[in-house]
């Protein structure tokens, strides 16, 4: 995987002519990879050398990209969901001393000028013990100035006791349970030296010298927030490059189309359910199954591919069907399609409680998402002109907010081309 820069390009970086950006993503999701990987490409290779550093598990997703790639160890998809499942903090002392030296061997290995991470919460530590200008990518429900409800994830407590009882015993604890969240990381800032972070997860989730949201000012209400180190860039959106499957032309446009995708980490149980769900249904249905495979026989009116061109079944569509989470969401309002998110885990929940508040979708729980449940959802969501109105408007939104301009005009401040050093702090436009 490793590849060593040739030619003229290592000519350039003796010389100086370019600035080393150098990405690194926690490859626990596809979400993770996917982002980097977009926003490298944003910038200018005039200008930049760049990398991306991942664990190697999506590969096959990102065979294409026009820059070098590097790997570095994540602990596995399984691993971080079954933490999620449980409500255990994600990483242990362990692991983040583990994450924290192969960032560094990597850093010097390969010299950047700038560090960009997605959910790589080890950065924080190394970057700044390396000397090196860190950015975080992020989304706003995780910033330390939301403001918002937290509610339960699918949790066995839910289960146990019911949705109201948990969700109130869930907002007393939640603040404990955020602060043990964070005490891996603050002993491991501790060996380093450094300030520790305090009890809130988000400022784990969030710290770096700038931090950047992968959402539209105003999609979370915040209050305090300031604007010189804490930026948003508007959706950062991908898709796999897959070719069309034989039956795309063969989908009918006499009546509603639904894009369903349960995503790199979804259940294939809720699959089930939902495929069930739309059975009886006069819709069409499109389905990007992530390897997945539903348990009951697949209905007459259901295509199915492992992937799809997530963006164009979006616009294609008349409703998302998926996990909630930000990547397939941000798809759909892009192209002005309302989303029912089936939600387990807490950050799925934030995103699509956002959501709903536009208007523009609703969010079943998991646990709550019967077949009955899931029909009674598309039914009412296709029969109420008020979604899509509200989707399009989120669309309206997402346009004015270039991700890829502005995270290129961030790091051009940052890295000036020709002369300077790098800034870690300072107004930006």
């Amino acid at each position: 995987m490793n590849q060593a820069p040739e030619g003229k390009e290592a000519a350039n970086n003796k010389t100086g002519k370019r600035r080393r950006v150098l990405f690194i993503a926690e490859a626990v999701s596809l979400a993770h990879v996917a982002r980097p990987a977009v926003l490298a490409q944003a910038l200018d290779p005039e200008q930049y050398t760049v990398c991306l550093a991942c664990d190697p598990r999506f590969d096959a997703l990102f065979t294409e990209l026009p820059f070098e790639r590097r790997s570095i160890y994540s602990i596995s998809t399984q691993s971080f969901l079954a933490a999620l499942a449980k409500g255990s903090p994600i990483y242990t002392t362990s692991t983040l001393r583990r994450y924290v030296r192969d960032d560094l061997e990597l850093l010097r290995a390969w010299s950047p000028d700038l560090v960009v991470g997605d959910f790589r919460l080890s950065l924080a530590v190394s970057a700044r013990a390396a000397g090196i200008p860190y950015l975080t990518i992020t989304n706003a429900y995780w910033s330390p100035y939301a403001r918002q409800r937290y509610p339960i994830p699918e949790h066995v407590m839910a289960r146990l006791v019911g949705v109201d009882l948990a969700q109130a015993l869930f907002r007393l604890v939640r603040p404990l349970i955020f602060a043990a969240h964070t005490i891996p990381m603050n002993r491991v800032r501790k060996e380093w030296g450094q300030p520790l972070l305090g009890t809130d997860l988000r400022r784990v989730y969030t710290d770096a010298d700038h931090t950047l949201y992968a959402d539209v000012p105003g999609f979370i209400e915040t209050a305090g927030m300031p604007d010189d180190h804490h930026h948003f860039l508007g959706p950062v959106l991908w898709s796999p490059p897959q070719a069309f499957p034989d039956w795309w032309n063969e989908v009918r446009n006499d009546r509603p189309i639904i894009y369903v995708t349960p995503g790199s980490s979804g259940d294939s149980r809720l699959l089930t359910n939902v495929l069930q769900a739309l059975a009886g249904l006069p819709v069409e249905v499109m389905v990007a199954t992530a390897g997945q495979s539903s348990a009951a026989p697949v209905p007459a009116n259901v295509h199915s591919a492992d992937y799809l061109p997530g963006m164009q079944a979006a616009a294609r569509a008349d409703l998302v069907i998926c996990n909630g989470g930000s990547p397939t969401t941000q798809q759909a309002l892009a192209a002005g399609t309302p989303v029912l998110g089936i939600c387990s885990n807490l950050d799925q929940y934030l995103n699509m409680q956002a959501v709903a508040t536009t208007g523009a979708g609703m969010m079943l729980r998991a646990g709550k998402a019967s077949v009955g449940a899931v029909r009674a959802a598309v039914e009412r969501l296709l029969a109420d002109p008020s979604c899509q109105e509200a989707a399009q408007r989120m669309a309206d939104r997402y346009r004015v907010y270039d991700a890829n301009q502005r995270f290129s005009s961030i790091v051009e401040q940052l890295l000036p081309v020709t002369g300077g050093t790098a800034a870690t702090g300072g107004e930006l436009a």
